[in-house]
């Protein structure tokens, strides 16, 4: 890790700290910790953000922006993740500038989070990291914990599909099956953390430190801008919080005068976030093709709601017919994509519609993963026996 003394000026004062935004508690980074009192979640202290000058232009990663994060580690645990496509594409009448996430290692926007993650934790001195995720983030997690040297153990439910563990399993990380459901997997990481540090893609304030280089990257992308919209598939949050605290870096940076309108697309069968904001009535979870955001109970959710509230956003809840005739649109378009990312196109429509945002307005609509992971469920979609 480099001492503050070698690094840029913006980011010596004040340290950065873990804090838990409900107290107001903080904690220094050394030791390594993943939660506050209670296992409250934590974010961290807020940073100054970078200037457009202190972009490491030479990097084809998100590592062109470690002047944002905490701090520096010398040897970053990196896969080119980052610098994904932004492609205009006209959805439901209307041109959107879609971001291309997938196009990442892995296959999935977690990479983001992953890469920063685990890269601050072993400067810190983590050689093993506990995971539970049957899905995006266990793969993201296990694979750059091998390119990073480090052991990891990916939790996942025990009726979870062999399938959805593949990559993981090729990666080298430890599998255990746990009998029950995602929230029984989730119980059982909280008490196997007391060992292994937990590394967790929804808890550790780390992991939003990467997903917030979204924001410096549309930034980026659109000639030192901010969009007016960014519309992203939510389950736990990390992205919305992560373009919360992305672009409010930006703006206390002083290169924009405000953040984009940042919009929550969630199934309506398990939109606990959606609700909440919509004041509507709060529903059992149920299956949903949307399956990557189906979280029941995210940690985050007053700061998630806050962000929806601060920028002047909102959130869009979305049926199953809708999810699956936007998977759909956008494969037709050469846009292949899982049902859970394709949600934030469905929203883009519906807000359209609304009149909540119009047609010549920036709109970035984030797709967070690839097809190729989700292909019994198009499948099924397109009527196809595998």
């Amino acid at each position: 890790m480099r001492a503050a003394s070698d690094l840029p000026a913006a980011m010596t004062t004040p340290p950065a700290a873990y804090l838990d935004p409900r107290t107001g508690r903080t904690w220094p980074l050394d030791p390594p910790r993943w939660c506050g009192d209670g296992r409250a979640p934590l974010l961290l202290t807020p940073l100054p953000g970078l200037r457009r000058d202190a972009i490491r232009r030479e990097r084809r990663s998100l590592w062109r922006y470690a002047a944002a994060l905490p701090f520096a580690p010398e040897d970053p645990i990196s896969l080119g993740e980052g610098c994904t496509p932004l492609v205009p594409r006209r959805v439901a009448g209307a041109t959107a500038l879609l971001k291309c996430e997938w196009f990442m290692p892995t296959g999935s926007f977690k990479d983001r989070g992953a890469s920063v993650m685990l890269s601050l934790l072993r400067a810190q001195g983590v050689r093993e990291v506990l995971e539970d995720s049957s899905g995006n983030g266990g793969a993201a997690v296990a694979a750059y914990a091998a390119a990073g040297g480090m052991r990891a153990k990916i939790l996942v439910p025990a009726g979870t599909s062999p399938a959805k563990t593949v990559q993981a399993r090729a990666s080298g990380a430890a599998i255990e099956l746990v009998p029950g459901s995602r929230q029984d997997c989730a119980e059982e990481a909280l008490r196997q953390a007391e060992r292994i540090f937990y590394a967790s893609h929804n808890w550790h304030p780390f992991f939003l430190h990467g997903t917030k280089t979204l924001a410096y990257e549309l930034w980026e992308d659109l000639g030192f801008r901010a969009p007016d919209n960014v519309i992203v598939p939510c389950g736990a949050g990390s992205n919305v919080l992560g373009c919360g605290i992305g672009f409010e870096e930006l703006k206390r940076a002083g290169e924009i005068a405000r953040p984009p309108r940042i919009f929550a697309a969630q199934p309506e069968n398990c939109a606990p976030i959606a609700r909440a904001f919509l004041g509507a009535p709060a529903a059992a979870p149920a299956p949903t093709i949307a399956e990557g955001t189906a979280i029941a109970r995210p940690i985050r959710l007053p700061e998630v709601l806050q962000v929806l509230r601060d920028t002047g956003g909102g959130a869009v809840m979305l049926n199953e017919a809708e999810i699956g005739a936007a998977t759909l649109d956008l494969a037709r378009g050469g846009v292949y994509v899982e049902p859970t990312s394709a949600q934030a196109a469905a929203a883009f429509a519906k807000l359209l519609a609304s009149g909540a945002i119009r047609a010549e307005e920036t709109t970035v609509v984030v797709l967070t993963g690839t097809g190729l992971k989700a292909t019994p469920r198009i499948a099924e979609l397109m009527g196809v026996s595998l």
